[in-house]
């Protein structure tokens, strides 16, 4: 981010070429790891919900680990191709002092980078939390029948379920409208390169970057919005309380 915000606000690269190319297979690899990640998570989610005993009994942290560790190594070596096809490294070895050339991707690996970075993942979490919706909201139901078969005359707690779903559907709902709003501007960019003048294109580039980036500032503050655990885990993560040897009995909820 520091460096992203550099290069929008200076004229000028004062970092080398070396620091350059780096930035920018950087600026490649994270999100695209990200963006991968959080669609895992979406999996781990529905394949917990949907089918526990199998969840428990198979998915161990080991097999977590292997998981996330291949999609690193997946978003490595595809960002290198992607740079190393579209010439980004050549061009960086003849670079003039102060410049730093914006890996600007052809037609076809932008169409490749939109289908493997975006709208695959994105379609995939997509369709997974409605399906963990429809999940969720099949146990609370479940729950409000079992409580009024064996205390009918308790339906006034019959409210609190239904609002912990509004409040789910609303949080998710704000998450996946951020997470669009944030990263569909940067793919609709990088579409349109050759149709308008080059120097607007880098500064629509870099603003739309930046704004990909931040997406991951406005997840942690959302939840702390919504959720009072979440801040006070937070908080203890920032006053090192977590290293501390009894922060696994920490009561947080």
């Amino acid at each position: 981010m520091p460096l992203q915000f550099v290069s929008l606000i200076e004229s000028c690269w004062f970092f080398g070429a070396v620091a350059c190319a780096f930035f920018n297979f950087v600026s490649f690899h994270l999100p695209t790891t990200s963006v991968h990640i959080v669609a895992l998570i979406a999996v781990d989610r529905c394949m917990a919900l949907s089918d526990p005993f199998f969840y428990f009994k198979k998915i161990t942290v080991n097999l977590i680990i292997i998981i996330a560790t291949l999609d690193w190594v997946f978003s490595l070596v595809y960002c290198f191709t992607l740079l190393y096809c579209t010439g980004f490294f050549t061009r960086a070895l003849t670079l003039c002092p102060y410049t730093c050339l914006i890996a600007v991707v052809d037609e076809i690996w932008s169409w490749v980078d939109f289908v493997l970075v975006f709208a695959l993942p994105c379609s995939i979490m997509f369709v997974l939390y409605l399906i963990i919706f429809a999940i969720a909201r099949r146990h609370a139901n479940a729950i409000r029948a079992a409580n009024s078969q064996v205390n009918p005359n308790a339906r006034q707690n019959d409210n609190v379920p239904k609002r912990s779903e509004r409040k789910a559907a609303k949080v998710l709902g704000i998450l996946v409208s951020v997470f669009l709003l944030c990263i569909v501007p940067y793919y609709i960019a990088n579409l349109i390169p050759g149709r308008i003048n080059a120097e607007i294109f880098e500064l629509v580039l870099n603003i739309t970057s930046a704004l990909f980036y931040l997406n991951s500032l406005f997840n942690p503050i959302i939840y702390a919005l919504f959720y009072p655990w979440f801040r006070k885990c937070m908080k203890i993560i920032l006053s090192c309380q977590i290293c501390s040897p009894s922060s696994s009995v920490m009561h947080v909820m």
